[in-house]
């Protein structure tokens, strides 16, 4: 159970007790956090996490409506965890409410924080984070949306694809090439907060994915934006989105913590009782062996997650900390969670039952905010980089 490892050295008191606070608040009220019209669904559980509290912890400062001063990227990672372990769809929706605000919480003026934080925090406005393009996915440098300068606004023009929250966002923040066009470079991009009322971004295509995730495609054409909409200096678009991911990438680890945790309880209800040649399934020596590793392997991602939310908390960089814990996490849940669907046999793949679910979910997460291979190329580059 999540509760076993509370006592870690990386939390303080305050992190068991929403911890726990949060279990017992997802059990009575996310019974009903699925449906077949996804956007509905998510739109609801928006509102409901943000009447709950617990959209707080998505966002900085108090005065904005936030939990803490800064963003606690442990209780972010509890949260997205316990979420993920009772419906895949709560943990998305608290996600990209932070995912989608963040450039903003680390960034943002202060009448941008004033403006949007409260309603995040609420559950009022939906958000959504707009980086990647149909040629710039994990590769940032290949990124082609432009945004001009006129008089006193801002000119967007281009695409982005596989947005979450695309469709249903209130606003997004959009990043866009705004110096000279320089091949494969990160330099000259520039984070906007667009919102999904202005004319001339449109909703290209909404896009389906093997988890049930609102995603879509957005097309930009003389989007004008007031010049306010800037967030940070001009052309620390590219500082602004990886310090954003490094919150949030440790934070989908801890979701897919979440979704092998719930894999690995079900796996053992299931073969306590199933019974199989005289005795229960629980019995054979092949079944306790891959119990023990799926333990395992839950256990050594837990730490990987929860010591790179610790150093962030702790100030310090944790890019290639942040790369471990989403690739250990999300690879390892894959194999628990596809053991646990062995375990359930024919039931596993049967859609509807809970281990099948989870199948889904986690396979999307390995891509989620930077591929498996991407997080290996990360890891190397930090260990090859100069040190100081």
């Amino acid at each position: 159970m999540q509760s076993d490892y509370l006592d870690w050295p990386f939390f303080d008191a305050h992190h068991g007790m929403l911890a726990r606070e949060l279990d017992a608040w997802t059990a009575a009220n996310l019974a009903d956090a699925h449906g077949t019209d996804v956007d509905a669904v998510c739109r609801a559980l928006v509102v409901r996490l943000g009447q709950g509290g617990w959209l707080r912890h998505a966002v900085a400062g108090i005065e904005h409506g936030g939990a803490q001063a800064a963003i606690d990227t442990r209780a972010i990672c509890l949260i997205r965890e316990t979420l993920a372990r009772h419906a895949g769809l709560a943990d998305f929706a608290f996600a990209m409410q932070g995912l989608g605000s963040g450039a903003i919480s680390l960034f943002g003026s202060a009448a941008q924080r004033q403006n949007w934080l409260p309603r995040v925090a609420g559950g009022s406005a939906i958000a959504a984070f707009a980086l990647s393009e149909p040629a710039a996915g994990s590769d940032v440098a290949a990124l082609q949306c432009a945004a001009r300068r006129d008089g006193d606004a801002w000119v967007l023009d281009g695409e982005k694809t596989w947005i979450s929250n695309g469709g249903i966002a209130d606003f997004y923040v959009v990043f866009a090439r705004t110096g000279e066009p320089v091949e494969r470079s990160a330099r000259g991009i520039s984070a906007f907060i667009v919102d999904a009322a202005t004319p001339g971004l449109d909703v290209a295509e909404r896009i389906d994915v093997i988890a049930p995730h609102p995603l879509a495609r957005l097309n930009f054409n003389g989007c004008r934006v007031p010049a306010a909409c800037l967030v940070g200096p001009e052309g620390d678009g590219f500082k602004i989105a990886m310090a954003t991911l490094d919150v949030f990438r440790t934070s989908v680890a801890a979701a897919a913590l979440g979704f092998a945790r719930r894999a690995l309880a079900e796996a053992l209800a299931h073969v306590q009782a199933r019974p199989m040649f005289g005795k229960l399934l629980a019995d054979f020596q092949l079944t306790q062996a891959r119990l023990a590793q799926m333990a395992l392997e839950i256990d050594a991602a837990a730490l990987l997650t929860y010591r790179a939310a610790w150093l962030r908390d702790s100030g310090k960089r944790v890019t290639k900390e942040a790369a471990m814990a989403k690739l250990a996490a999300t690879e390892s849940a894959q194999r628990v969670i596809d053991g646990a669907v062995q375990l359930f046999g024919g039931q596993g793949v049967q859609r509807g039952q809970v281990v099948e679910g989870l199948y889904r979910e986690i396979r999307a997460l390995r891509i989620y905010e930077g591929a498996s291979e991407v997080q290996l190329l990360i890891i190397a580059r930090e260990l090859l980089a100069p040190q100081h």
